[in-house]
């Protein structure tokens, strides 16, 4: 499909990037509509990370094409991508563990778009019913004036979320964001990506299979930087090429 308009919110196009020569994604094309939950799983060095760095910039392409709401982002910096409305969390949680759970939500929130946007930002009304909103959507609103040093691991990944969700991002990309937390935690988090899905976009990468049944509008499996298959969840986990070279080890 040649590079167009198109009525997807995520457009990515024959991408291709090389490291010495190793085709770490190798011709993807792959297409995320308004408000989807798509999944992304496969074997360690798949791509899946690779693909998600080329997506919020960190990674250059060197081939093909990204495009967000029709706007090419392979040629935009990291920070014109998140200003354009894509955010990204990482599997490690860095939240200020010495600041409240309030104050990392207000240091995220998005100030202005310039410099003396970030220089005359006040503490005012908005601000403050923004971050008690969001605390309650990532299940924290009790805590708010506590210290994010006491959260739970699970709970850190939440407000690292929180962190996101405050700037309002349309496409949200998760890197394993239930790794190491408890089953009622795992629980909670499938109802707060669906509750997020709502008014955006997600693309989640994960392992827990049973989490990906929980949350996954559609799921894509790759293989060596190649989608090897990608639909519902029942038709993939079925998928033979899957169980041969993921699901059956």
């Amino acid at each position: 499909m040649n590079a167009s308009n198109t009525d997807f919110v995520l457009a990515v196009e024959n991408l291709t990037v090389s490291f010495d020569g190793f085709k770490a994604v190798d011709d993807l094309t792959l297409y995320v509509d308004e408000g989807e939950i798509r999944v992304i799983i496969g074997p360690n060095g798949a791509g899946k990370t690779t693909v998600l760095d080329l997506i919020c910039g960190r990674t250059r392409s060197t081939q093909g094409s990204i495009r967000f709401r029709n706007r090419e982002l392979t040629k935009m910096s990291e920070s014109a991508i998140v200003q354009s409305g894509v955010g990204r969390k990482f599997q490690t949680p860095s939240v200020y563990t010495d600041l409240t759970i309030f104050e990392n939500l207000e240091i995220s929130y998005p100030r202005g778009r310039n410099v003396f946007g970030s220089l005359f930002f006040k503490r005012d009304e908005t601000v403050i019913r923004k971050c008690e909103e969001v605390a309650e959507m990532i299940l924290l609103k009790d805590q708010l004036h506590e210290s994010a040093g006491l959260l739970s691991h699970g709970q850190k990944q939440w407000l690292e979320i929180g962190m996101l969700l405050i700037q309002d991002p349309e496409l949200l990309m998760l890197d394993e964001p239930v790794a190491g937390m408890s089953v009622t935690e795992r629980q909670e988090t499938a109802k707060l990506l669906r509750r997020i899905s709502e008014n955006r976009s997600v693309i989640v990468i994960e392992h827990d299979m049973q989490f990906v049944a929980e949350i996954a509008d559609k799921v894509t499996v790759l293989h060596q930087g190649k989608i090897l298959t990608e639909g519902a969840i029942d038709k993939v986990k079925n998928d033979p090429k899957v169980i041969e070279v993921y699901l059956g080890h």
